[in-house]
């Protein structure tokens, strides 16, 4: 099957999607003698208006995994992208506890925006509540297995002839979907910090805006970093991406959830997942 164009389209916050998503593109873009496009929708700005493909678009769909889902304020972006009959391959990025139903999650919603899903990919990233959970990750190692997957995917791409009986690529996870994934407290009870913002250190250069302009939520103030106005998904791109180090958690109940991840889940080193 021909394919004119590779996209590499991705939510990324702190880059990790971002970097297992365009070395796929790359990749099969390379093999095939073919361009590669990027369709970056991290920012708000680049969410105001759906994004259309076509059946001469292979699309590498890169998202995030939150508590094993899809982060819901995505699926509902996602929701009104337009396939039309592009081939398309999801990929999650999860920060080493588990991906959960992400993949087969993001895999439904592209098939019911009309991909033909023909692959799908669960790599691990350095966790955002985290800067020791997974990391450094996607690391050499990772990327390799990313570009060994594009490879593969660009074989079997190769040896479809037509898509008359297509079915949803294979992939781990249930569906039913199952809930999101709910930290608890050392007693057991629910943790909930969904409403938990990060504050900001007397050390903020207060003008430099770096935090304002790279809020996936556009939820702070670029006139005053210092005021977070909307929702906060807890991406973490405003804490590793300040250059001052501004910008901390200090909710008890989110130190706790990220250190006990960090206890749990931290080791042993888990690999990435690739379906064919």
């Amino acid at each position: 099957m021909k394919f004119n164009t590779v996209w590499a389209a991705y939510f990324s916050a702190t880059d990790t999607t971002k970097k297992v998503v365009t070395t796929i593109a790359n990749r099969i873009a390379e093999q095939a003698g073919v361009p590669v496009q990027t369709f970056d929708f991290t920012i708000p700005t680049a969410r105001k208006t759906p994004k259309d493909f076509s059946e001469d678009d292979l699309v590498i769909f890169g998202t995030p995994v939150y508590a094993g889902r899809v982060p819901n304020l995505l699926v509902k972006y996602i929701a009104t992208v337009e396939g039309r009959g592009a081939m398309g391959v999801p990929v999650v990025l999860y920060g080493h506890r588990n991906f959960d139903d992400a993949l087969i999650e993001l895999r439904n919603v592209m098939e019911q925006d009309g991909f033909r899903t023909v692959a799908g990919g669960a790599f691990v990233g350095e966790h955002s509540f985290s800067h020791t959970m997974a990391a450094g990750r996607p690391d050499a190692s990772d990327l390799a297995i990313a570009v060994s997957f594009a490879d593969n995917i660009y074989r079997k791409i190769e040896e479809i002839t037509d898509f008359s009986h297509h079915k949803p690529v294979l992939v781990k996870g249930q569906d039913p979907i199952r809930p999101y994934f709910q930290p608890r407290d050392k007693e057991g009870n629910p943790i909930d910090i969904r409403k938990v913002k990060p504050e900001t250190t007397d050390t903020c250069l207060k003008d430099c805006t770096i935090c304002a302009d790279l809020c996936p939520m556009g939820s702070i103030n670029p006139a005053n970093p210092k005021e977070v106005t909307g929702i906060c998904i807890k991406c973490n791109a405003c804490v590793k991406k300040c250059p001052v180090g501004a910008k901390v958690f200090t909710d008890p109940k989110f130190l706790y959830h990220a250190r006990d991840i960090e206890q749990l889940y931290s080791q042993p080193r888990k690999e990435p997942e690739v379906f064919l």
